[in-house]
């Protein structure tokens, strides 16, 4: 695990986040994640065990913390579905939330096991750790597939829906902080920004954010990023970001620290 290096500046008045996450709110103390808890400085150590909760912990400590009963946010179960769309997708499909037709395969004989059950066109994805739109591929057909397969022993594949715009919606605690339009770029089917897609504030409807709402609350998540979209008179829900960007808040003119700090002083998160 990789060490952050932060120069302390801790103070006992002020809430305790160990990743820099918070690093711009004025009423956050960020201490780094260091990769053994005995690296932090005894007052550090001190100020760790003593706060009535811990900011962003980092994956490797959320499970330490909640284990030893330190409340945390974000969640632990927040934690647990980070950058992993094969268990994103296995939760949603427990709950029955509106999903895409979406299954992974293993092992070899991968193209033959995925046109099983799909036909052309779909979506292959890299099941865990991709972001931005990076591992994300229109699957036309056999070439593509194999181009695809050739990359990874574990096909996420979705079936493709004929959409040029989803919408994302930032759920922080338990409350809908801000959402907005995705638009695809001319000729590209990946609405990321990243992938040249434009931020839209035309009005949300109403369902989808109550789907979003409903979603977090759901899989117990209290800052995530949901993409949904609509095709016909249906939503699905496409995925799960809790490493959401920030552009989204600042096209609006929302300054994104000064919400987190008036949750943090509110007691909301």
């Amino acid at each position: 695990m990789k060490q952050e290096s932060v120069r302390s500046t801790a103070c006992p008045s002020k809430a305790v986040c160990l990743e820099l996450h918070l690093r711009s709110c004025s009423n956050v103390t960020c201490l780094g994640v260091r990769p053994n808890f005995s690296d932090y400085p005894p007052d550090e150590a001190e100020l760790i065990r003593d706060a009535p909760k811990i900011y962003y912990p980092s994956t490797f400590y959320a499970d330490l913390l909640a284990a030893a009963g330190k409340p945390i946010f974000p969640s632990v179960h927040t934690y647990r579905f980070v950058q992993d769309k094969i268990k994103q997708s296995a939760l949603f499909e427990i709950l029955d939330l509106p999903r895409p037709r979406t299954r992974t395969f293993y092992g070899r004989r991968l193209p033959e096991k995925i046109l099983s059950h799909f036909r052309f066109p779909f979506v292959g994805k890299i099941a865990r750790g991709s972001a931005l739109g990076r591992g994300v591929f229109m699957i036309a057909g056999r070439d593509d597939l194999d181009a695809y397969c050739d990359q990874t022993n574990t096909a996420y594949i979705q079936e493709y829906l004929p959409i040029d715009r989803d919408i994302r919606v930032v759920v922080i605690g338990n409350k809908i902080a801000h959402a907005y339009w995705r638009i695809a770029a001319q000729g590209e089917f990946r609405t990321n920004l990243g992938c040249g897609g434009k931020i839209s504030l035309d009005p949300v409807p109403e369902s989808v954010l109550d789907l979003a709402l409903h979603t977090a609350r759901c899989c117990g998540w209290d800052d995530v990023g949901i993409d949904i979209c609509m095709t016909g008179n249906r939503l699905y829900i496409l995925e799960a970001n809790m490493k959401y960007g920030k552009a989204g808040f600042a096209a609006a003119g929302m300054d994104y620290y000064s919400i987190m700090e008036e949750k943090i002083a509110n007691a909301e998160i």
